[in-house]
C-alpha cells in the first residue's frame, strides 16, 4: 500500500459547500510543476473543476514557478487535466448538469510518488447553513471546554 502525504487542503471548500461525494483523480503535470509542488508552493483556494469534451480539467489551481526551472516553467494557473475513467467522468457530468452540483478540488497529496487530487461533488451552502455550522462548532467547543475543566 502506497503511503499518502498531504500537500495542500482546500479549507474554504468545506466552509462554502456541502460535500456530497468525493473522488480520487490523478493529475497531468510537467516536471517543474511536480518539483514546485514538492516544495509546497501550491494553492487550491480558488480552484474548481470543469468537464469539457469528455475530459475533466482543474482550473485556477496556482502552482508557483519552480525557481530553478528557467524556460521549462509553465503558466502557474494553466488548466491541468485530471486523470479519471471515462465512465466516472460521464457520471459526474450527468450529476453536475442535472442536479446543479459543482466539482471542487478538496486536497492535493502524494500517493507513493504520484500526485493525486481529491475532487468533491459539492452543493453550495446558503448563508443560514454557514451560520448553523458556525453555531454547532461553537457549541461543541464550549462543551469540550466545560468537560475538560470538569475533569480536572
Amino acid at each position: 500500500m502506497a503511503e499518502t502525504k498531504t500537500i495542500a487542503v482546500n479549507r474554504q471548500a468545506r466552509h462554502e459547500y456541502f460535500v456530497e461525494e468525493s473522488f480520487e483523480a490523478g493529475i497531468e503535470l510537467f516536471g517543474t510543476e511536480v518539483k514546485s509542488i514538492r516544495q509546497g508552493s501550491v494553492n487550491l483556494k480558488d480552484a474548481w473543476c470543469d468537464i469539457e469534451d469528455g475530459e475533466i480539467f482543474i482550473k485556477q489551481m496556482h502552482i508557483s514557478p519552480y525557481e530553478k526551472g528557467n524556460i521549462f516553467n509553465k503558466d502557474p494557473i494553466r488548466p491541468k487535466k485530471l486523470l479519471m475513467h471515462k465512465r466516472e467522468i460521464l457520471r459526474l457530468f450527468g450529476m453536475v448538469k442535472q442536479q446543479g452540483l459543482t466539482l471542487i478540488p478538496l486536497s492535493l497529496y502524494f500517493k507513493g510518488s504520484r500526485v493525486k487530487v481529491q475532487v468533491g461533488l459539492c452543493r453550495g451552502k446558503k448563508l443560514h447553513d454557514k451560520r448553523d455550522d458556525m453555531a454547532k462548532r461553537d457549541a461543541k467547543r464550549m462543551i469540550d471546554r466545560t468537560l475538560k475543566e470538569r475533569n480536572r
